[in-house]
Parts: C-alpha cells; structure tokens; sequence
C-alpha cells in the first residue's frame, strides 16, 4: 500500500484486524501423518508418543538420539506442540528414585503449608493446589541423593537440547491438585503469557513468535493420572498461530479450546513435553475423594535458552555442595571422560549420559553476562569459562567438595560489576 507516494511499512506491533477466529480454527483442524515421525510408538489424538524403556533396551546411537531429537523439535515447532515420554522415569528403574523425590516434595509441603506461607498460583485460584515454587532447588538441599538421580535422567538432557540447545537453565515447580480442584483457564506461557494484555501488546509481533524460543515446558507424572484426575488439557498445533499471544485471553478463543482440547491419561513417571506457546491448561480433578480419589502430582518443568531469563532464580553453589560427592562417584563409576566444550551426549554410554545431563542441570552452561575485565575469554576462546566447564574441570581433576565449591564462588565474585 503507498502512502503519499511511499510504499508503508508493515506495522510492528500486532494489530487487532489480524486476530481472526476462523484462521485459529483452521489452523487448529490439521491432523498428522503419523508417518511423519517413525520413531513414535502411537500417535493418540494428534499426540506423538515414544516408549522411553523400548528406546532404551536397543543399542543407541548418535544418530538414533539425533534423529529422535530432530522428531521433537519438529513437532515442537511446526506439529501438533506437545509430545508424550512414556516411562520417561520408568517404575523399574526409578521406583526408589521417584517414590524418595515424593517422600522429599512431601516434606517441603507440610513445612511451608506450617509456616502459613500464601501459594499464588498462575491461572487458578490461590489454595486450591499444593505448590512447590522453585522445587529444583528446594528437592537439591532437601535431599541431594535423590535429586542427583532425578536430574541425571538423560532423556530430560536430550529433550531440552533438542528445543533450546546447548547452556539451558533448569526450573522446576511441583504442582499437586486434589480432588474438586477446578481447572485452569486456557492460556500461552512464559514468558509473554504471564504479562497482561497492554504489557503483551506492547512487544512486536516478531518478538511475540520468538518468546516460544526461548522456553520448554514439560511435566513428570509423580502418580498416575487418569482423565478424571485432570491432566494437562492441550490443543494441538495452536502453538503455530502468529498472534497467539494476544488471542488467548479472549473469550471466543477460549470457548474454542474448551470445545477441542485433548487430554492423555498418563502413569507414573511419564513425561510430557510441550511448546509454551500451545494454548493449554490443567484439568479439574473430579475424582471422589470419599471413594479413594487421590490428589494429581506432577513436577513442572520449565526449562529456558541460555539467551532468555528463567522464571526462578537458581544458586548452583549449594547444589553443587550437596551433590559434589555423589558426582564425583557417578563419573568415577562412568570410566570415561566427558570433554567439557562437547555438549552432546549421544555418543557416551549411559552412565556418562546420565553424568552430563547432571552436570547440565546443575550449573550455567551460559558465560554472560560477567566482568571481562576479571574473566576475559580463555585463550584460544572467544567467552570465559561457564559453571558446567569448571563442574567438569573439577571431575577430571579430582577435585574436593571444599574446592569445586571454591572455584565457583571465585568465578561469581569476580564476574561481579
């Protein structure tokens, strides 16, 4: 269009004209070609599923997990949004692990719900949920054993590096809903989905499609979790719908989910993984207490780029503290070095698999911002050395609790303005 002569611009900002019910329909109408991704187990409801203890009873290789990581990307980003782990945490193997993690989130429950502290929630009525904020960090001093063994799971490695890549950030959020607990509102995520509309609108529209980038939501089922226990309600593919992020709040927008959300039931140690731009919500829990209704426990997953900022704030100091020793073990008991610049897994064998993906919850992958006057690029490097560098330097090396710890808070003073 000329505008006194001059071709106009595109406007920057999404304008309301755009936001278009029937083009969401549209989009939200496909179906997949269950063809498209060959190393699914099913496809239920537009939903791909993978069986995490099939996958792992062959002999992996680099391009087996290559190739499964090219299948969630895609359907992270063009597909249906959201993909299903089944056995992620698999009862044979994580029994202990997640009935410990259970006992640990318990705990930390009844200590805060002692001390009176008020749980907001996003999306639901406050004091309808028990709420674990920042339980990454909360489950790694509550009880660092089983921690460790949580988060050394190598697909929740894979998963994050598939969408994010490399130097991701780790938060996580216990959610635990009990029976006549009322459903969320459908809605986007972090980070745009938790500003309200006049904050949301004020950003461009390419900024709007690049938030979705910037984060991975994901869930492990901590029991199992029929229909009427309310899981994660989703809507496939809306997550590719451009002006998403202004449209969820809308009524009609709503409605339209209400009307054509999917749900899965999942069992215990399941993992959901889904992009946060995909219009979705918790279920109600409907199930009758008196007749042995049993409340729905997951633990969140947000996982964020090196380039965005999480939603919690994550001190790895005293994570490392707690879990150096155990650590240490685990690579002693791997024989085989990890090399600290190589991020990718694939090609170590489990036990080495499973101490990267430790070492890459734990600790910044991401050397900025800091103070290059202090820390300035290692020779031969164009960035100082990042918290996971100076975990695996430490392995290598042989370091004590007293001198991992040591070096790390020698790296914070001096990355300090």
């Amino acid at each position: 269009m000329a505008v006194n002569g001059h071709t106009a611009i595109p406007a920057r900002l999404t304008q309301e004209s755009t936001i278009q019910l029937d083009e969401f329909k549209q989009i939200c109408s496909r179906s997949i070609d269950t063809s498209t991704y060959p190393l699914a187990c099913a496809v239920n409801h537009n939903v791909p599923v993978y069986d995490i203890p099939a996958l792992d009873a062959q002999q992996l290789t680099a391009d087996t997990i290559s190739r499964l990581q090219d299948e969630w990307h895609h359907v992270l980003h063009t597909g249906p949004g959201v993909f299903v782990l089944r056995g992620m945490y698999t009862p044979t193997k994580y029994a202990s692990i997640l009935s410990a993690t259970n006992d640990a989130f318990d705990r930390i429950i009844a200590r805060e719900r002692a001390s009176n502290t008020s749980k907001g929630d996003h999306f639901a009525a406050s004091g309808s949920n028990d709420r674990i904020w920042n339980a990454f960090s909360k489950h790694g001093l509550e009880d660092p054993a089983s921690f460790a063994d949580y988060y050394a799971n190598p697909w929740l490695a894979s998963v994050c590096s598939a969408w994010l890549g490399p130097g991701y950030r780790v938060t996580a959020q216990v959610n635990a809903v009990h029976p006549g607990g009322a459903a969320q509102e459908a809605h986007r995520d972090y980070h745009l989905g938790f500003m309200d509309a006049d904050a949301c609108a004020g950003f461009p529209a390419a900024t709007q499609l690049t938030s979705q980038f910037l984060t991975l939501q994901g869930a492990v089922a901590h029991s199992d979790m029929p229909l009427a226990s309310g899981p994660t309600r989703f809507l496939p593919f809306s997550q590719t719908y451009p002006p998403g992020y202004m449209a969820w709040r809308r009524p009609e927008f709503r409605a339209f989910f209400q009307e054509n959300y999917i749900s899965l039931p999942l069992s215990l140690g399941d993992g959901v993984f889904f992009n946060p731009a995909l219009f979705h919500a918790a279920g109600a829990n409907v199930m009758d207490a008196s007749a042995g209704g049993f409340r729905r426990v997951a633990n969140l997953l947000q996982i964020s780029s090196a380039f965005g900022k999480p939603m919690e704030s994550v001190d790895a100091i005293p994570l490392v503290e707690g879990c150096w020793d155990i650590l240490s073990a685990r690579y002693k008991g791997a024989g085989k070095k990890i090399a600290g610049r190589d991020l990718d897994p694939a090609c170590w064998g489990q036990e080495a698999r499973e101490v990267r993906a430790l070492v890459q919850a734990l600790a910044e992958g991401y050397p900025f911002p800091t103070n290059l006057d202090r820390r300035p690029p290692a020779p031969g490097r164009m960035a100082p050395e990042t918290e996971q560098d100076v975990l695996v330097r430490g392995l290598e090396g042989g370091w004590s609790r007293v001198e991992v710890v040591g070096a790390l808070e020698k790296m914070r003073m001096e990355s300090r303005a």
